[in-house]
């Protein structure tokens, strides 16, 4: 049986300056950096989650081929790849500071939602992420669908 999630992959164009995004500007830390031959396998983590990994992974042979890749990376430029990652906090406005702060370009900032206080962002390469403090699940209302650019269905 499965038991958990200890991978889950983000792709990158490069991965010094994923490094330096998620290591330095995020916080994560380094738990994995293994020169393959064929590819480089970075992971980070969380401190306070280690055994939850991000691969940051370079869209690139052999893993696909070369023609698929460079759709890949394109993908990823153009933010088509969906959301890369949620990311957990206690305090959203205070996280939201403190990585503005740090020259982090937000493509929301924290709002109140159904379920916790969240806002967004996209790393250097175009991935959306974002940032939930969670709270207790409240009732999806009408203004909530209208707000989310979705429309109630009957």
């Amino acid at each position: 049986m499965i038991t958990g999630i200890s991978i889950h992959s983000v792709y990158v164009l490069d991965q010094q300056k994923a490094l330096d995004f998620y290591v330095d500007i995020l916080g994560f830390e380094v738990t994995a950096d293994v020169d393959m031959g064929f590819m480089r396998w970075l992971t980070v983590a969380p401190a306070s989650q280690p055994d939850r990994n991000i691969l940051l992974e370079v869209p690139a042979p052999p893993m696909l081929p070369e023609r698929t890749a460079a759709t890949v990376r394109e993908l990823v430029t153009q933010g088509a790849m969906g959301t890369a990652a949620i990311l957990s906090t206690d305090d959203c406005q205070a996280t939201y500071d403190e990585l503005l702060a740090k020259g982090v370009e937000f493509t929301e900032k924290p709002t109140k939602q159904p379920y916790g206080i969240d806002c967004a962002l996209r790393d250097p390469f175009g991935n959306h992420i974002r940032i939930t403090q969670q709270t207790p699940l409240q009732e999806i209302t009408e203004e909530d669908l209208a707000c989310w650019g979705g429309a109630h269905q009957d």
